[in-house]
């Protein structure tokens, strides 16, 4: 299994405040739909070998964290993500994660708790940054973790902490979108048959 944690400062965290209809005064919504699709979407299909983490921690209920993997029983198209990730979100229900849709869960955790939880379960983490060890070159095995945060990067506090349990990894010597860095990684492990 493949995971991807993309980190936002300023998503926003309720259905009622995604209802506004702009998705950059959202905190850069289309952003985190770009790599979503990117994650999972193929050419007349999906992946389901991947796991996607949004870590929300705009206004106004933050942390939020929604876990989404397609399952052949959710109804899911490029078009209707921001439609998706709004409804899952007015679906949350304080102190427990729900499950919404067919694989779409939504809980209030922090980034960090995330991160712990998947390295618990003996998931490699890699956090995708331009200074990190060339992708190409370095082991990577199944059940990994690629943490990518949005055009504001990773929070300082957080990042410090998570350099000790960490591999810090490039994609390439250009600074690339989130949604780009993604499709490079897909492609990578597509490569290496993982």
């Amino acid at each position: 299994m493949r995971h991807f944690v993309y980190f936002s400062s300023k998503a926003v965290t309720s259905g009622k405040a995604l209802s506004q209809g702009n998705l950059m005064k959202a905190g850069r919504m289309d952003i985190a739909i770009h790599s979503f699709i990117q994650g999972v979407f193929l050419s007349h299909g999906f992946r389901d070998d991947v796991k996607f983490h949004f870590i929300f921690y705009g206004m106004p209920d933050p942390p939020k964290h929604i876990e989404i993997q397609v399952k052949p029983d959710l109804e899911i198209s490029k078009k209707d993500i921001a439609t998706l990730i709004k409804k899952i979100l007015y679906k949350y229900r304080k102190g427990e994660k729900k499950e919404v849709f067919s694989g779409c869960f939504v809980e209030k955790k922090s980034f960090l708790q995330v991160i712990d939880e998947l390295e618990k379960q003996g998931s490699e983490i890699f956090i995708l940054d331009k200074r990190g060890e060339d992708s190409r070159e370095i082991k990577i095995k199944d059940n990994s973790v690629f943490i990518i945060g949005d055009q504001e990067g990773l929070p300082k506090k957080e990042l410090k902490r998570l350099k000790k349990i960490a591999t810090q990894i490039s994609v390439g010597p250009k600074m690339y979108f989130a949604s780009q860095v993604v499709a490079i990684v897909n492609n990578e492990l597509d490569r290496r048959k993982l």
